[in-house]
């Protein structure tokens, strides 16, 4: 069995790449290399250098390569550039899932993982998100989620196209340095970037109904979430005609001061906090339930907070050596 990945040069996309290629499973890379990084796909890996939105570039790659299963996780991800740019995102996030989807029924593919996000619950309030948990996306990214989880599912039950869409919670970490994200989007890295400057981290809001204050979120090492993309693909070869829906995170919440306060520990760089005031759209608190993807996959996170931010450093001083000096 052949699996496309699609944005398989990305961040996360070359760590499910890693995962499959080391299960055993056959992997080709479909990626635009617009944000992706060619050399994090490994030796022996074919490279498809194009777009979800080239239909003929897609239709190719799946005959080419006798692709029998496509996880797809080429998308624009920043929200407020989603914000900014709506259409954009709109074209690059369904536009481009629904010429690939197109590409996989015709091809007769048969099976079809989606990268899908917490982003669709908007501001649950709820102690623990679960898959029943009302979907009400805030910015346009998760929007285009909430839509490609729609598409991908009636795809399936028109077609007989075994799906998934998996939920990410917050990605964290590295599986070895050089597959580090490389963006300073998500709290780590920007905590990382105000240590290396030698300036305070920002923690907005610090009067949320939480224990401390600060927003709770559930944080997922990279590594847990690329193992849940083999189960994931081993559950639907194994089941044709499957329609999953799961999150993938650890359900653990944890604050962002205690996320600080564990990179200041790591790091060895302590600075005092800065606080700014709320972020609009922020939840006091986003935490998965992550029972159904145990019962489904059989698969639970293995990695704790302290796991990512150790293997997140080690990315970040490999591109940024200064960071060492305190």
């Amino acid at each position: 069995m052949t699996w496309l990945i699609t944005g398989g040069a990305g961040y996360i996309g070359a760590h499910v790449v890693r995962a499959m290629t080391e299960a055993g499973l056959r992997a080709v890379v479909l990626d635009d290399l617009s944000t992706g990084i060619a050399e994090r796909v490994p030796d022996g890996v074919p490279l498809v250098v194009g777009s979800t939105l080239d239909a003929d570039r897609v239709a190719r790659a799946l005959a080419e390569h006798e692709v029998t299963g496509v996880v797809h996780m080429a998308a624009k991800k920043q929200v407020g550039e989603s914000v900014e740019r709506p259409l954009h995102y709109y074209r690059e996030n369904v536009e481009g899932l629904r010429v690939l989807l197109e590409a996989v029924t015709a091809a007769g593919v048969g099976s079809f993982v989606f990268s899908s996000s917490a982003a669709v619950y908007g501001m649950p309030d709820v102690e623990l998100v679960t898959e029943e948990t009302p979907c009400a996306p805030l910015s346009p990214y998760g929007e285009t989620k909430l839509a490609g989880e729609w598409l991908v599912r009636a795809t399936g039950r028109a077609t007989g196209l075994s799906t998934a869409c998996l939920r990410y919670f917050n990605v964290a970490g590295a599986a070895r340095p050089e597959l580090a994200d490389t963006g300073v989007f998500n709290l780590v890295p920007m905590v990382f970037q105000k240590l290396t400057e030698g300036a305070s981290p920002l923690i907005f809001g610090d009067d949320y109904a939480t224990p401390d204050g600060t927003c709770v979120r559930d944080y997922i090492h990279v590594v847990d979430l690329a193992e849940a993309h083999v189960a994931t693909a081993r559950a639907l070869q194994a089941s044709p005609g499957r329609a999953l829906t799961l999150n993938i995170g650890r359900g653990e919440g944890v604050s962002v001061r205690e996320m600080i306060d564990t990179i200041h520990a790591v790091t060895g760089h302590h600075r005092p906090l800065a606080v700014a005031p709320r972020r609009p759209g922020d939840p006091a608190r986003v935490v998965a339930s992550a029972d159904r993807a145990a019962a489904e996959l059989g698969w639970k996170s293995r990695h704790d907070v302290h796991d990512m931010i150790g293997s997140a450093w080690s990315g970040w001083l490999r591109l940024h050596p200064e960071a060492a000096r305190d």
